[in-house]
């Protein structure tokens, strides 16, 4: 039993008077027992309530991210994975006996209900309600890790008002067996990903408005987001405290307007209002808007989802509703809007570029993965950084184990002189010169590259000019996203290795530092430190050793060779991490490795975004700069010329 358990067990009075009640009833008349008996079903009744209180507070614990404020990560203890659904423990809700619980899966040798069971309904969706609201979010099969992340993240704050809706049979059958609350679309779309912005991707976001106008005749509050969401923070008492908004809506806004906690000004709002995120409450000009939205976008199947939302919602825009709580009267003049601070309901940007909150020393409610461009791998890989996706154990520990090395800047280059494109260039550049010389050891060796952290100068926005947004609470330099420099779809995805070479697996950089990593991943750790050959202790041998410090000691500029026969003695050992990357390689001997290498390189590599009033105004990273004499960051000169580096 858990020590907790016991402990209050013990110190319960109710199993003092238990034990009195038992001694007297050895000496009792039998016309006493059937009050015993009453006084023993009160006493049982509420032991099961203080073991479901007890059990859910000891199995809803997780830790976020070390960037996550800490009042956030002292509600949260211990992270664990959820892919094999062992550790998703049951959350507990007494107050609907009807709802199962989160996670409770169905009854071995059970059989998969009519799929009429799963029609969305008034009654299906009141067994999940909570003081009136419902949580939703809906996906295809594509989209299931993502899903699953969504509802651990609620479960592990304490909320199971949630509701999931399945795009495809197939989603619906693999939620149900998790015991995860699931409703039918009925729409039966593609399983696949289908990438963002493809007719396909159009028609499933035009579901949104199908769902809204569905859901608001229930009667209840309807908090709609992506599925590419994790909630960091419970956002029902935030949105509480608005109950005059008709609807409470993210934005895409990169410069707040506000630098608390309250509503964004939604005149001050140029950009989009996103609807990833919005919470909606069922009043007649909620219920109008709907209709009105889900009436436009079915009669164009040209047209953004997005876009409508924006046009119809901003027809009037004023005056404030409350000045106070900056609601405004929108659409229809009767419709009242709040926009939700981008701050704390976060972007792709804010969260992981700007960090806008912790900026501001505000705790962010959600993460939202917008603002990037390598679809679905690069917001997997951005959560991962963050920590924020729950991976599977497998994850953690790849057979032919990691690959990583201490990154090394000058400090000239990272902090003297003006931000700008030069001094940004010269910075990256310099990283990735290093980064290139770790996928061929990586390569060579045939180990999982854990990514470093990269420093950049200038952000890179797609969609948005200059690189440098004016206003915007940037601090320079930042550590920016691996998608910023690398096209991690490109890597993750892989390259036919006929044409490129050995696949190179990578691994964000925070990995090692998560607290699912296992410990004998951990344990099993070999530090490599570069030296020149000839100087003491560092020389090569088919019996290289391990010095005193549990060093090993490796000559830089090593050929393909001396790295073969070194480490093929260290092939058990988890993590490799090398001191440095400068000079660690000479090169392949074998060209034509080398030259599919060369390509495997030049398809990952990214590009900048981008030179203000330029056409195009974007600028191509190049991995192999420093071969090239007095290179230079510049943009393409003509369209002919728009092409990655040669």
């Amino acid at each position: 039993m858990d020590i907790s358990i016991a402990i209050q067990l013990s110190s319960n009075p109710l199993l003092g008077l238990l034990r009195n009640l038992f001694k007297d009833m050895e000496n009792c008349k039998p016309t006493f027992w059937p009050i015993y008996a009453i006084v023993l079903m009160a006493a049982a009744l509420y032991c099961f309530y203080i073991f479901s209180d007890v059990y859910r507070s000891s199995s809803s614990s997780f830790s976020l991210l070390p960037s996550t404020p800490a009042k956030i990560m002292a509600s949260n203890s211990s992270h664990t994975t959820n892919t094999g659904n062992s550790s998703l423990a049951p959350i507990f809700r007494l107050q609907n006996k009807l709802a199962k619980h989160i996670w409770e899966v169905p009854p071995a040798g059970s059989k998969m209900p009519h799929l009429k069971a799963f029609k969305l309904s008034k009654k299906l969706v009141q067994q999940r309600v909570k003081d009136n609201i419902i949580i939703v979010t809906y996906a295809n099969y594509a989209f299931m890790d993502f899903v699953l992340n969504w509802v651990k993240h609620l479960t592990e704050l304490g909320i199971d008002n949630l509701l999931v809706g399945a795009l495809d049979t197939k989603l619906l059958e693999a939620l149900y067996w998790k015991g995860v609350p699931v409703f039918y679309m009925g729409r039966q779309m593609s399983t696949i990903d289908v990438g963002w912005g493809s007719p396909d991707f159009q028609k499933m976001q035009r579901e949104k408005a199908i769902l809204i106008d569905a859901f608001l005749p229930f009667g209840f509050e309807l908090l709609l987001c992506d599925s590419d969401t994790v909630w960091l923070k419970n956002p029902l008492p935030y949105l509480a405290r608005f109950p005059d908004a008709d609807i409470l809506t993210s934005t895409d806004q990169l410069i707040p307007t506000v630098v608390d906690d309250s509503l964004e000004f939604c005149e001050q709002i140029h950009v989009h209002y996103n609807i990833g995120l919005f919470h909606w409450r069922p009043s007649n000009s909620s219920k109008k808007l709907a209709k009105e939205w889900k009436e436009l976008i079915l009669a164009d199947q040209n047209i953004w989802d997005q876009v409508v939302f924006n046009d119809i919602i901003r027809r009037q825009l004023g005056p404030f509703v409350d000045q106070d709580s900056k609601v405004i009267y929108a659409y229809d003049g009767e419709l009242k809007l709040g926009c939700l601070p981008s701050s704390i309901f976060c972007t792709g940007h804010t969260f992981f570029v700007q960090n806008m909150y912790q900026h501001l020393g505000l705790e962010p409610y959600a993460a939202h993965t917008t603002h990037q461009s390598c679809g679905t791998e690069g917001k997997y890989h951005r959560f991962r950084e963050a920590k924020l996706l729950y991976d599977p154990p497998s994850y953690y520990d790849v057979p032919e184990g990691f690959l990583t090395f201490k990154p090394s800047i000058p400090k000239n280059l990272l902090l003297d002189g003006e931000h700008n494109i030069e001094s940004h260039f010269a910075l990256v550049n310099y990283q990735i010169k290093q980064i290139r010389t770790a996928f061929a050891i990586a390569s060579l060796l045939n180990r999982t590259l854990v990514m470093p952290r990269i420093w950049c100068r200038m952000d890179t926005i797609w969609l948005h000019r200059p690189g440098d947004m004016v206003g915007s609470i940037m601090r320079q330099p930042f550590v920016c996203p691996l998608d910023s420099v690398f096209l991690v779809d490109v890597m993750v995805r892989g390259l036919p290795e006929e044409e490129f070479g050995p696949s190179i697996r990578i691994k964000e950089y925070s990995i090692l530092d998560n607290p699912s990593m296992p410990r004998k991943v951990k344990d099993s750790w070999l530090d490599v430190d570069l030296c020149h050959e000839g100087s003491q202790g560092c020389q090569v041998s088919s019996y290289a050793t391990i010095n005193q410090t549990g060093v090993l000691k490796f000559p830089k500029n090593s050929s393909q060779e001396t790295y073969w026969t070194v480490f093929s003695l260290f092939k058990d050992v988890k993590v490799l991490q090398f001191s440095s990357m400068e000079d660690a390689f000479i090169g392949f001997t074998d060209k034509l490795r080398e030259e599919k290498f060369r390509k495997r390189m030049k398809a990952y590599i990214g590009r900048w975004c981008c030179v203000e009033d330029h056409s195009p105004g974007h600028i191509y990273y190049d991995i192999y700069w420093d071969e090239k004499p007095g290179w230079k960051p510049e943009p393409p000169r003509t369209p002919e010329d728009d092409h990655p580096p040669a």
